[in-house]
């Protein structure tokens, strides 16, 4: 129920909001790029297997399709948040207080030596069966970014404050591994993924782990699904500060235009919006610029979010399918 009113909302703020210059512009994509995409999806299916598997990084399927990955992290119920304490217990003991309870993000740190011989950093999209994560989704206030996590982001950059709170809970837990991971490795490049919520909060991180690790690390940032997160000086702090972002949306998915325009919401540049599905020449198109209007990106394909389509916000990216811990590769 709070998805449809959300998405009324929607419907009412598109018929409302001034008409805005933004770009048409696309370019079709190649097949070779549309694929250089699927291993980020695959790391982000991941995300929605339970800890219990991905920190022994036994999770059948959609392990498998990622062979030698070394977990240095885990944890999440996917309820109260999407990491927290029990992520704390697996990755670093001594950060964290026994006494302690509750949960956060669901996901995982690990390294990667096989597609990106990097550190991969992945956050599980919103599980629509359990109702608090879909109440997180609907907390649509904008408020500033908390300035201890992101130190010197200037007042007028915001974001939504339900994103924030279950950012701002792993955050700790997230550059903790990541630290320890780098120390494990050696490796001094990150990439980020995640779906759906997963890949709000990913987007967040995007602009918090360049904050707090070396200047000599690189980042890479592929996320699925990716709703609007911030204001117009969030999606303009984005296209300045986070380097190699690419959110792919996938035909007449509806959650990307979500939450509305009206609200003061804005996407940032570097969209690539899947047309048709497959991995040949012009399946996907690359958007130009933000809330590009073209109806091959996700906001001239989906004008009225009550006409989209549920059902392609789960995929396939490529060939990849989203929301569970089963093959990838099956919807």
């Amino acid at each position: 129920m709070i998805i449809v009113g959300v998405a009324l909302l929607a419907a009412v703020a598109n018929a409302a909001v001034s008409p805005v210059s933004r770009s048409t512009m696309v370019s079709a994509m190649t097949a070779a790029e549309e694929n250089s995409y699927t291993p980020a999806a695959l790391f982000a299916h991941a995300a929605y297997c339970p800890p219990s598997l991905t920190s022994t990084w036994s999770c059948g399927a959609s392990c498998d399709a990622l062979p030698g990955f070394a977990p240095y992290g885990s944890g999440g119920d996917g309820d109260a948040t999407q990491y927290c304490e029990s992520f704390l217990y697996i990755v670093m003991p001594n950060l964290s207080d026994s006494s302690s309870s509750g949960c956060c993000s669901i996901g995982y740190v690990g390294y990667d030596p096989t597609y990106f011989q990097a550190i991969v950093v992945a956050h599980q999209g919103t599980n629509t069966s359990q109702l608090l994560a879909i109440v997180n989704d609907a907390d649509l206030l904008l408020s500033p970014l908390d300035s201890t996590l992101f130190p010197g982001i200037p007042s007028d950059v915001e974001a939504h404050s339900g994103f924030q709170a279950t950012h701002g809970r792993s955050a700790p837990g997230v550059l903790a591994a990541v630290e320890k991971a780098m120390t494990a490795t050696g490796s001094t490049k990150v990439v980020i993924t995640g779906h759906s919520l997963g890949s709000a909060i990913s987007l967040l991180d995007a602009l918090y782990l360049p904050l707090h690790l070396p200047s000599t690390t690189t980042f890479s940032t592929s996320i699925f699904g990716l709703p609007r997160v911030g204001n117009l000086a969030f999606a303009d702090w984005t296209d300045a500060r986070v380097t190699n972002l690419a959110y792919i949306t996938n035909k007449h998915d509806p959650f990307p235009n979500l939450p509305p325009k009206l609200l003061g919401f804005a996407r940032p540049s570097g969209e690539k919006h899947i047309v048709t599905t497959g991995l040949t020449d012009g399946d996907w198109y690359a958007c130009t610029g933000q809330d590009n209007t073209s109806v091959d990106c996700s906001a001239g394909a989906v004008p009225i979010v009550l006409l989209g389509d549920y059902s392609d916000h789960y995929g396939p990216y490529g060939t990849v399918y989203m929301g569970s811990c089963a093959d990838p590769y099956e919807s």
